[in-house]
């Protein structure tokens, strides 16, 4: 049976949105406040002032929302308790030598807990169980920044020789850090096991991964250093990512471009690089003593970033793996879901403007009684990018050689070609370009799916599910499959609507949604990484770059519900200190311990390893900031958010 899309267009839900809200202060205006109160899913904030007149919360949340101000440091609801756990340059290996930002080296770094951490989640010990108190902290270090991590001596340095160590270092800091960590329960502090056989540093210095799947060997993969096209040296720029049923991490591969040097224009096919933003303006000086990221000399290095990386926490000695059958692009996330029928689908953003939204379905089944099974599940599957209509519903077009233009006559050779070339294969098909996807994350309750909408300042026309132009704050969409004896996540259709749109009041645009916002909770902009706790209840981390300084707007963490009198309402729970991001958050189990990751705090225009805006977390100079992993308790081992 058809389903009528849960709301076609954005007049809807802002009607929808404008009735609750009059609703809400015709009861308030009526005296029905002890009424309201008595509703499900409505709760008074707590206040200890008798003069003050406590504030109508109708979210499911027990916590008072933060207000919106930037601080030099973190900031957390009342009742709660943030402990840092793993800091930049802390000891990851049992052999690592103490943490000195004036003396530092690859070798030393390959050995520590890496910079700008992004991506993190628990996996719990032993594999399989579903222990809160005992597991493995995974945790992705995506970017480094030379003028916050190295002294100015050293960045100033016209040394060969300074250069090479700081470069090798940069990649040293780069990768994923797997740490084994405990407590004796809810409540109690956090300790890393030092000496854990389980503790281990992935980089881009010297880390070897294995490429497999459709594209593995291909010529376009080749180099002098790998004639095989099948050992790649590193992961680079890796973001927000996943875990699978088998329990495994999954690692994306976003802003490769960030570290290829060379002009473009000197190569026989400028296209495969200026796609992925390859312009011949890197970020980084690694072009200068490593000629593989020279791409006028070895012109196929970056088609071996770019991927999905699979790595098995709990056997350090398993090579990570590039799944190439997921395809090429700028990942952010790799979120799985089991399918009714054991097929397993993985979905990922394309985290630039105008990129795209896609969904892998695995070939085989998972099974869950045989895990060495799944080693190489997603190696053979279905890659699809999504196509959103007006009318409110999706389509997921299948990318396969052959179909819908993907032959020779459009330079696709063959499925590796499209794999390699995934960006360019979804144009031709004809997908919807985006506000730069970023994370997808699927409601472990409701099974629908939610895609974080970055921003686009750039975008000259508005439609259905991009409804602004420009789009500087974001919004979130909510994606609805199938629903018969189960979830349907491999369908060809789901439905679709705007879950919020980011951003402060504006009275210009007629946005009912925001007025309520303000009245009850806090306005968010820039969403960028979603966890769902035990309660399927979303929270949203935000990522605004430059942008919040101007506009005065921490970023951090907000809570959400999806249902009831506070759906779609963001309530500030965490609060970054100034210049920093919100990445992460993921749960323990039992929902009692939230990991939430810090990157590039103090970093803001103008600062400096010696002048940073702030020195968080340590605040002792001459210490530059750290990036970190904290984690946030309820001060009497409550779950996170009542």
């Amino acid at each position: 049976m058809a389903q009528r899309p849960i709301s076609a267009t954005l007049n809807q839900i802002i009607a929808k949105r404008l009735s609750r809200r009059q609703a809400m202060q015709g009861l308030m205006a009526g005296g029905a406040m002890v009424a309201l109160h008595r509703l499900p899913g409505v709760a008074w904030a707590g206040c200890d002032d008798p003069e003050v007149v406590p504030e109508m919360d109708p979210t499911s949340f027990g916590f008072r929302r933060l207000d919106d101000a930037i601080q030099v440091n973190h900031r957390v609801a009342e009742g709660y308790t943030v402990q840092t756990l793993l800091r930049w340059g802390d000891g990851v290996l049992a052999d690592a030598p103490p943490f000195d930002p004036f003396q530092q080296s690859p070798e030393a770094q390959s050995k520590q807990f890496g910079y700008n951490n992004d991506f993190v989640t628990y996996m719990p010990l032993p594999v399989g169980s579903h222990n809160p108190n005992h597991g493995l902290l995974c945790v992705n270090h995506e970017y480094t920044d030379a003028a916050m991590m190295f002294p100015k001596a050293q960045r100033a340095s016209e040394s060969p020789e300074d250069l090479k160590r700081m470069v090798e270092t940069e990649q040293a800091a780069h990768g994923h850090s797997v740490v084994e960590i405990r407590r004796q329960g809810p409540g109690a502090a956090w300790q890393v096991v030092k000496r854990s056989r389980y503790n281990r540093r992935i980089t881009a210095w010297q880390s070897k991964l294995q490429i497999r799947g459709p594209a593995a060997g291909h010529a376009d993969l080749r180099t002098l250093d790998d004639p095989t096209g099948t050992v790649c040296v590193g992961t680079l720029n890796n973001c927000a990512g996943g875990t699978t049923p088998w329990g495994t991490v999954l690692l994306g591969e976003e802003n490769i471009n960030a570290y290829f040097g060379g002009n473009p224009a000197r190569t026989t096919e400028p296209q495969r690089y200026t796609s992925m933003g390859i312009q011949g303006r890197p970020s980084y000086r690694w072009h200068e003593v490593q000629p593989r990221f020279d791409i006028e000399q070895n012109p196929n290095e970056p088609n071996r970033f770019g991927w999905v990386v699979e790595v098995d926490p709990y056997d350090p000695t398993a090579r990570p793996v590039k799944r190439t059958a997921l395809g090429r692009f700028k990942h952010e996330g790799a979120t799985s879901v089991v399918l009714p029928d054991g097929r397993v689908a993985i979905y990922s953003g394309d985290d630039s403007a105008g990129e795209f939204l896609y969904r892998f379905v695995t070939q085989e089944r998972w099974n869950p009684n045989a895990r060495a099974a799944n080693r190489d599940l997603l190696d053979q599957g279905s890659l699809s990018v999504a196509q959103f209509s007006e009318e409110g519903f999706v389509r997921w077009i299948p990318l396969e050689h052959g179909q819908r233009g993907l032959d020779a006559s459009q330079g696709f050779a063959s499925q590796a070609d499209v794999l390699i070339q995934t960006r360019r294969a979804a144009r031709v098909v004809g997908a919807t370009p985006l506000d730069r996807p970023e994370d997808v994350q699927v409601n472990p309750i409701s099974g629908r799916l939610y895609v974080a909408l970055t921003n686009h300042t750039q975008r000259q026309q508005a439609d259905g599910a991009n409804p602004r132009a420009p789009n500087p704050y974001g919004h979130i969409l909510e994606l609805t499959p199938p629903m018969g004896e189960g979830v349907e996540h491999g369908a060809e259709r789901f439905l679709w609507n705007i879950l919020l749109l980011g951003g402060p009041l504006d009275e210009a645009s007629g946005s009912a949604y925001n007025a309520y916002v303000e009245t009850f909770g806090n306005w968010l902009a820039a969403p960028d990484n979603f966890a769902f706790d035990r309660q399927g209840r979303m929270w949203i981390a935000t990522d605004q770059g430059g942008a919040q300084l101007k506009r005065g707007h921490a970023d951090g963490l907000f809570a959400c519900d999806l249902q009831g009198m506070g759906r779609a309402l963001p309530k500030r729970f965490f609060s970054c200190p100034v210049g920093a991001e919100m990445c992460g958050p993921a749960f323990t189990p039992d929902d009692t311990s939230l990991f939430l990751a810090v990157q590039h705090p103090g970093e803001v225009k103008g600062s400096s390893f010696e002048n940073p805006a702030s020195r968080w977390p340590d605040f002792a100079a001459p210490l530059p900031p750290r990036p970190a992993v904290v984690v946030v308790t309820h001060k009497q081992g409550k779950v996170i958010g009542g």
